[in-house]
């Protein structure tokens, strides 16, 4: 990089696309989370009751799958900022066709999108942010996602304020369009692809690696512990406002409030993650917030579901502060696991990181999905539990982190 830019060229550089990168992840947050206020309303208008709903889900796990897979590759060859120019507008598109969904086969396909597109974006702005950090000699990974969890915050504050006033339908078109524009500004000043080491940079790097060999073990391990946590922050987002209004009797809009408080505590320990990540390390960072969320989100639904028949307002405080928890523990752990993927010696940090996604990813969308089909089969209030000790499990596989600087 310093062969073709001088330091100062570097500097300005490098803090333009950290401020495009800032406002990248917060469209993101608002774009994937924006219909989560309107899940119970989506779901009643494709009337499925909850285990087809959860199976509705897997579409969106496929689609993740498929955009985390190939966009690892096409950055590699291409560079993320080519990726993401194209990513910004299959993401849009899919929180679209979600809010005009009126049948089953047009959600699945709709999901289908909005997960490939997701997936793409996040490989894609992640490997970007990687890089920045080394060319402004800062640690900025967990702020970067607490940016995200901005966006995700606001996309239920606004769903909820506004659910008594306009359709689901107005509310996700007007959002998809609003957010496929302001994306282009901050995909426009991100780092070239002579900047984003999307190669490899100086290091001899794989852009292909096998699915299992002992030189992807780490990857793997890595892999694990984000598709536990990703488990419960799909698990929160699609499932917490049905808990509310299903199991426990709390209103539209309040309803809203499980995973407003789960994405607001998300929030400030992705701003306090970068301190805690030089304090603590990114093992213990992981494995205290595993344990931290996991235990108390679980406490927090076993005592507020039955207090809800005589106690509602008690009971809701409850329940968010158990979401809170949970949210407060998981935000600094994507952060920690995705740094942790980009210094994989010898395999590009963008391969990498699909790698690492790819199986991470699957945990935000068949979390909901499981979650369903528990719920048909004993109730919700017990369902909710299973991303609760996937969280906590999440804790326990900190190990595979224990090489990462």
């Amino acid at each position: 990089m310093s062969a073709t830019y001088s330091q100062e060229e570097l500097t300005t550089i490098g803090n333009r696309a950290r401020n495009a990168a800032w406002a990248t992840f917060g469209i993101m947050g608002l774009v994937s989370m924006g219909w989560v206020a309107r899940v119970p309303e989506i779901k009643d208008i494709v009337n499925l009751n909850n285990g087809q709903f959860g199976l509705v889900l897997v579409s969106g796990t496929i689609g993740a799958l498929f955009g985390a897979q190939l966009s690892g590759r096409l950055i590699h060859t291409f560079g993320s900022r080519r990726v993401i120019s194209v990513a910004i507008f299959v993401m849009p598109l899919g929180l679209i066709g979600i809010g005009l969904a009126q049948t089953t086969p047009y959600l699945v396909f709709s999901l289908f999108v909005m997960g490939f597109g997701y997936s793409s974006m996040d490989i894609s702005v992640n490997t970007q942010a990687a890089v920045i950090e080394k060319i402004v000699k800062r640690r900025w990974m967990s702020t970067f996602h607490a940016l995200w969890s901005v966006g995700a915050f606001s996309a239920a504050l606004l769903g909820g304020a506004i659910a008594h006033f306009i359709s689901p339908k107005t509310h996700l078109v007007a959002l998809g369009i609003i957010c496929m524009l302001a994306y282009i500004p901050g995909a426009i000043f991100l780092l070239p692809p002579d900047l984003d080491e999307h190669d490899g940079g100086e290091e001899e790097t794989e852009a292909k690696i096998p699915l299992f060999s002992t030189s992807v073990l780490p990857l793997w391990g890595m892999g694990i512990a984000m598709l536990s946590g990703l488990v419960a922050e799909g698990a929160a987002s699609d499932w917490g406002g049905i808990l509310l209004r299903d199991s426990m009797g709390i209103d539209k809009g309040k309803n809203a409030t499980a995973f407003g408080c789960f994405a607001l505590a998300m929030i400030t320990s992705r701003f306090l993650g970068d301190k805690m990540l030089h304090h603590f390390g990114p093992l213990r960072t992981v494995k205290i917030g595993g344990y931290l969320g996991g235990i108390g989100w679980g406490i927090g639904v076993l005592m507020a579901v039955p207090l809800s028949d005589s106690h509602q307002l008690l009971s809701l405080i409850i329940v968010d502060i158990g979401f809170a928890l949970a949210g407060f523990g998981l935000g600094p752990m994507f952060p920690a696991i995705i740094l942790a993927a980009s210094q994989t010696p010898g395999i590009a940090s963008s391969v990498a990181m699909a790698r690492v996604g790819v199986i991470g990813m699957m945990g935000f969308f068949i979390g909901p999905t499981i979650t369903g089909g528990l719920a048909e089969l004993f109730t919700l209030p017990i369902a909710i539990l299973f991303p609760a000790i996937c969280l906590t499990f999440a804790g326990y596989m900190s190990r595979s982190l224990r090489n990462a600087r």
